[in-house]
């Protein structure tokens, strides 16, 4: 109801985990940023009921993040993880820099 009420910022979408525990074990909801985490590459080929081959990704989870403020530590902690994303993949605090760079040479 607060995202209806309250409205998020135009782009921006939420993206809403649960942790695995019954309802009744969860703590609460918390507000996070996105983890520095990646899955290791790894895909397993296999068929579908029709034969047709599909790759399932199967590497490992990797978490280089450690912080207590991310959806990983809510989820291992019990908590709901919720965090706002966009998808404008930009690196605005480097666009100044390169501006600097002569690439005309």
């Amino acid at each position: 109801m607060q995202t209806l009420r309250n409205k998020l910022p135009e782009g921006v979408i939420l993206n809403v985990n649960f942790p695995k525990l019954k309802e009744n074990e969860i703590k609460g909801i918390k507000i996070c940023r996105q983890a520095k985490a990646y899955y290791s590459q790894k895909f397993d080929k296999r068929k579908t009921p029709f034969g047709k081959d599909y790759y399932w990704l199967a590497g490992e989870f990797v978490n280089q993040d450690k912080g207590d403020d991310t959806d990983e530590w809510a989820l291992e902690n019990g908590y709901i993880s919720v965090v706002p994303v966009q998808f404008d993949l930009t690196a605005h605090h480097t666009i100044q820099q390169l501006h600097n760079w002569n690439l005309n040479e």
